[in-house]
């Protein structure tokens, strides 16, 4: 009988263990490659937060510079306070004797309340 001689099948294609390692490096390449990607994106997301933060960071300092400015303004365009009523103790006193008066029925309530309203500038 003729036979044929055996051709050695995967001769340079390693057999299985040769494929276990091409698939392993690719896999590595791979994982490699992501990870790069990964930290590229991950970058560039990091700037991006850091300006939008600086930008808010400086739309605040112009608000609070823009309302401490107005403040000022107001604050100079603003009337002085009335003066404080001349005599205090005089004026709690003049107050309980209105309201002693209206208490024993002498002043009526708009009476009292007119009265009051002089006595302290109102």
């Amino acid at each position: 009988m003729f036979m044929r001689p055996m051709a050695r099948r995967g001769i340079g294609r390693g057999g299985l263990v040769g494929t276990a390692a091409r698939t392993a490096v690719v896999a590595g390449t791979a994982t490699a490659v992501v990870g790069g990607m990964n930290r590229h994106q991950q970058a560039k997301a990091d700037e991006a937060a850091q300006a939008q933060a600086y930008q808010q960071e400086q739309q605040q300092a112009a608000m609070q510079a823009a309302a401490q400015q107005a403040a000022a303004q107001q604050a100079a365009m603003a009337p002085p306070p009335p003066p404080p009523a001349a005599g205090g103790d005089d004026t709690i006193a003049e107050l309980e004797r209105l309201n002693t008066l209206k208490q024993q029925g002498i002043l009526t309530d708009a009476e009292f309340s007119a009265a009051k309203a002089k006595l302290l500038g109102i």
